[in-house]
């Protein structure tokens, strides 16, 4: 199994991030995830750096494959435009680049004040925007007239010598079946086995399947607990709601509604292996492929420590 370290964008400076990149490649990970946010979830994450940005800057201070966990093609930026951003990502990172794509919450996307579409509608938009990036990464000029998207003569003359991969983000059925589908591979967020085979065996295949969670490292559990409860309270907010709250100060209304002991089942406190090792274990037997650890709070170099001297060893 591949173990990546994921780079939180809502919470740390451009600077941190190149930072935990550099310590990810020196502890021993395998791989990268970053996410794409215009708004951190919560006031208390504080940060959101352009993330197009941050991969270039990363594919200059180390050689880790970097993933998107996960780009929204369809509201924000035009399709078009990923597909450019992509394209350039993947010659800086020598190929080692992956588009993670998903339909986006309106947290990042209603910006523009456009309306924010129902589920099905959101995957219809973004079946067809990974329609329009495939067709661009083909090197012709590209005209396109679809129901959601429009590109007139529009060709990207900066391409990697093979497109890169789309893996798709999924939680419902539908999603889930769409990924397996249209994807290169699948993205998730839960230790759930019955996702994984629903898309595998709704042509998925043997299509890798990504997967993340998040740890708050510190001296103690109840440390950590506190730094997760104080940053990501939002990781306790149910159902669709991380998917049509507008804004941070909304999560944040939400969020007053969790208790720290809520948070238990989402993330990994305090600085014990074996409790990395226990989560890492339930991804494995879900059947993922890849799991992305992401550390919440200042301490990241401590959790880099912990999975170089003992947690990465033992996996392997």
């Amino acid at each position: 199994m591949k173990i990546g370290y994921f780079l939180s964008s809502e919470e740390f400076t451009p600077a941190e991030l190149l930072e935990q990149a550099r310590g990810a490649e020196r502890a021993g990970f395998e791989a990268l995830w970053i996410s794409d946010h215009y708004h951190p979830w919560v006031d208390a994450q504080g940060q959101s750096p352009f993330v197009w940005s941050m991969i270039g800057a990363v594919s200059q201070v180390c050689s880790l494959p970097v993933t998107t966990a996960v780009t929204c093609p369809t509201l924000r930026i035009h399709p078009a435009v990923i597909a450019q951003a992509a394209a350039t990502s993947a010659v800086l990172h020598g190929g080692r680049f992956v588009l993670g794509v998903g339909t986006g919450e309106a947290l990042n996307e209603h910006i523009f004040g456009d309306a924010w579409p129902q589920a099905d509608v959101r995957l219809e938009m973004l079946e067809e925007a990974v329609e329009v990036l495939r067709a661009l990464w083909g090197g012709d000029f590209v005209s396109h007239h679809g129901k959601h998207y429009t590109v007139e003569q529009a060709r990207i003359y900066t391409l990697p010598d093979t497109p890169p991969p789309i893996y798709v983000s999924g939680f419902g059925p539908k999603a889930i079946d769409l990924a397996a589908r249209i994807g290169d591979g699948y993205v998730s967020t839960m230790p759930d086995g019955e996702m994984v085979r629903r898309f595998r065996e709704n042509g998925g295949g043997d299509k890798p399947c990504q997967a993340g969670f998040k740890a708050a490292y510190a001296d103690s559990a109840e440390e950590g607990l506190r730094i997760a409860y104080e940053r990501w309270p939002n990781a306790g907010v149910p159902g669709e709601l991380s998917q049509v709250l507008p804004s941070p100060r909304h999560f944040e209304q939400a969020a007053e509604l969790v208790k720290p002991e809520m948070l238990k089942e989402a993330f990994v406190c305090g600085n014990s292996a074996d409790a990395h090792l226990e989560m890492i274990d339930k991804y494995a037997k879900a059947g993922f492929d890849e799991v992305y650890v992401a550390n919440t709070g200042p301490h990241y170099q401590g959790l880099f420590d912990l999975y170089q001297r003992e947690v990465l060893p033992r996996l392997r």
